[in-house]
């Protein structure tokens, strides 16, 4: 990755804090950021907007740039028929998504990155789009150039045409937002439906679902955890939902999807035995799948899980961590102008690493003993086990996997040296949540006490970087915090603080939580229909405020607003919450039950609405209550809580406050608005929460 400074700019990209937008910084393109100067000109000179959606670690973004974005010749025809506004989706979800469903309603055809609009000035309507598109005709698409001449034609010549269309995609803009169902009875039914659907698309083999490219989908494979647990203790538990989890995690973390060497997923795998993926690296994919990997830990007790949710945590600390404490964006697909180089391997360099014993067990538990799998390369791949490498070596098992790691250390290593992928290093409020939540929930289950400092680290540079006069901000770079935040970025910090709360508490963090919910209510919320917009009131984008219930790349911001409203809600006695979150799944009540297995997050919060989480509060001084929860987090229990609350934590809710520390160590069970006696016997509150798993599902 290539970032330009100010000195070689040749347009207003260079004043941007994006590390994506300053790679065209310097493109004979004539590009503005999105905002009034680019629009208000379109609107005076009568020209189209060409928008241009991607993001620092796009492969095709970085192909469609050199070809293109670089070449004088096209940016001629582009600067001469177009109003060029280039856009980071990463800082801008909210435009981009609005401009993905117009590609897709319009092309009938899923969108992407890069992504390639044509907007009316006016109304800033999309009258055709598409994604990639080469500088020379191939793949059966035309030339770029062609394009672009004969999209400012059509709209040179057929101003009506485009104004019936754009009204035609505004009309079908007005019909997206589901209708509310205020009256319909909230049932388990569509949690059962999508256990089936999940069932029916599963890959026996391979794990995941579908065929290829096959993504992680770790809230779907958290969902069937979940649906395992409730089951776990009738006479006939879901023992296929608990083995579509670990297969599909295994297979993962034993592919190419995973680093082999350094830990952390990859975004996606392009054949369906995840072997070769697309080697960027997001944020976002590996705070979900660190905390399902810990959770698969102390479900299974399988050490293999806690070694992938260990080395996952390890790679974000190591690699994604800014000094200041809060969390990097992603790392490039490309290094070298080559996607995964900096990954693949050279047969020959890594039989002169390694000694014979080495590399013997090396080549066959990673198949460089077969033929190459990436361009005449290898990528890593576990295509035997550590047992079978042993017994075929005649080696106890022990002493193979310790071959194989000080292989794999001594490779790293070298691999360190080469040429890096480019690095996003700005902050995405959202994306850190979904890693604070997945460094706390590994903090508790793994007891590593260094991942809760980590997710520490985060919520504070957060709390004093990226709010800016009282409103959360969605990104940060350069000292400089941009764009108000989403419903993402409230949603997913709020769940993270949450579960941050329970691997070491401050009452600061409760008050923020607090904070965040009372900004979700006030600022995002469908008052009239249920469920919260993805954008702040008053900051709507052209054509749509979107609002949706559906998980995409990332978890659905409503289903996780819900969750973590209920639970704070329970928490604080707090009906307001509560409300909000019964008001979200009847909102998206409709969308839920035309595609169950799409929305795994709403059927969490689905699940704790009918089935009330428990929460577990300790009281008593700081040593024993942090020993009493290290003693409950072993025990999986997804619908619990458990808040060790020191005696002199001060600035306590009524309703915690209420909850008073006693002559020693005592906890509280709480189930909805019930609460126990205090329980002053460790052994007595474990048996009892034990036969509640039993008794219960929990």
């Amino acid at each position: 990755m290539t970032v330009h400074g100010p000195a070689e700019a040749t347009n207003r990209l260079a004043l941007e804090t994006s590390p994506y937008l300053l790679q065209h910084a310097s493109n004979p393109v004539d590009w503005y950021p999105w905002g009034r100067e680019a629009l208000e000109r379109a609107v005076a000179e009568d020209k189209p907007i060409l928008l241009s959606i991607g993001y620092s670690a796009c492969h095709w973004c970085h192909v469609m740039a050199h070809e293109s974005f670089e070449d004088p010749a096209t940016a001629a025809v582009m600067n001469r028929l177009f109003v060029n506004v280039k856009l980071d989706r990463e800082e801008r979800p909210d435009l981009d998504k609005v401009y993905q469903v117009a590609h897709q309603v319009l092309t009938q055809r899923g969108g992407g990155w890069p992504l390639t609009m044509f907007l009316a000035p006016d109304d800033l309507v999309p009258f055709f789009g598409g994604t990639y598109f080469p500088k020379e005709p191939r793949y059966g698409m035309p030339a770029f150039v062609d394009i672009l001449e004969r999209v400012a034609a059509f709209y040179r010549d057929h101003r009506d045409d485009v104004r019936r269309q754009n009204g035609s995609l505004r009309e079908v803009f007005d019909d997206l937002v589901p209708p509310a169902t205020p009256q319909a009875a909230l049932t388990a039914a569509p949690i059962g439906a999508s256990r089936s659907q999940l069932e029916a698309t599963f890959d026996e083999k391979s794990g995941g679902f579908g065929g290829a490219p096959k993504f992680p989908h770790p809230a779907s494979l958290e969902r069937l955890l979940r649906d395992w647990h409730a089951t776990a203790a009738g006479t006939e538990p879901d023992l296929k939902a608990l083995y579509m989890t670990t297969l599909t995690l295994k297979r993962m973390a034993e592919g190419g999807l995973y680093d082999q060497l350094g830990g952390g997923f990859c975004r996606y795998s392009v054949d369906p035995w995840w072997m070769i993926p697309h080697f960027e690296k997001m944020l976002y994919d590996n705070g979900p799948l660190l905390a399902l990997a810990a959770q698969a830990a102390i479900a299974t007790g399988d050490g293999f899980y806690q070694r992938i949710a260990v080395e996952t945590a390890e790679w974000a600390l190591r690699e994604m961590r800014a000094p200041d404490g809060a969390f990097y964006s992603t790392l490039d697909a490309d290094s070298e102008g080559h996607e995964g180089k900096f990954y693949v391997w050279d047969r020959k360099e890594v039989e002169a690493l390694l000694t014979p014993g080495e590399y013997a067990a090396f080549a066959r538990r990673f198949g460089l003993d077969r033929e190459p799998n990436f361009e005449g390369a290898w990528h890593l791949h576990c295509f035997a086990s550590v047992e079978q490498v042993a017994e075929e070596q005649g080696l106890t098992p022990a002493a193979a996997a310790g071959i194989i790691d000080a292989a794999r250390a001594r490779l790293l290593a070298v691999r360190n040296g080469r040429v890096w992928p480019g690095r996003d290093d700005k902050v995405l409020t959202a994306w850190n949540g979904l890693m604070i939540r997945g460094l706390a929930v590994a903090a508790r289950a793994l007891d590593r006490p260094l991942f809760a400092a980590a997710a520490t680290g985060a919520v504070d540079f957060l709390r004093e970087h990226c709010v800016v006069d009282g409103e959360l901000q969605a990104s940060w770079k350069d000292g400089r915090a941009r764009f108000p935040a989403y419903l993402d970025d409230h949603a997913f910090l709020l769940d993270g603080v949450l579960e941050l709360l329970q691997a070491r508490w401050r009452s600061e963090d409760l008050d923020f939580a607090r904070w965040l919910a009372e900004a979700l209510l006030e600022r995002f919320e469908d008052r009239e229909r249920g469920g919260f917009w993805f954008t702040a009131e008053g900051k709507d984008p052209p054509l749509q405020r979107p609002k949706g219930f559906a998980d995409e790349a990332t978890p659905s911001g409503n289903g996780v607003a819900a969750l973590a409203l209920a639970r704070l809600g329970w928490l604080l006695g707090e009906t307001r919450y509560l409300d909000a979150a019964e008001r979200t799944l009847r909102g998206g009540w409709a969308s839920v039950n035309r595609a169950p297995s799409a929305h795994a997050m709403m059927l969490t919060a689905l699940e704790e609405y009918l089935d009330p989480p428990q929460v577990v509060i300790l009281r008593g001084e700081a040593p024993d209550v942090a020993a009493w929860s290290g003693a409950l987090a072993p025990l999986y229990a997804p619908r619990r809580l458990v808040l060790a609350i020191p005696s002199d934590a001060a600035g306590l809710p009524a309703a915690l406050a209420a909850k008073a520390p006693r002559s020693t160590t005592v906890a509280y069970l709480c189930e909805g608005p019930a609460c126990s006696e205090p329980i002053d016997d460790l052994p007595r509150l474990v048996r009892l929460l034990r036969d509640g798993i039993l008794t219960r599902g929990r």
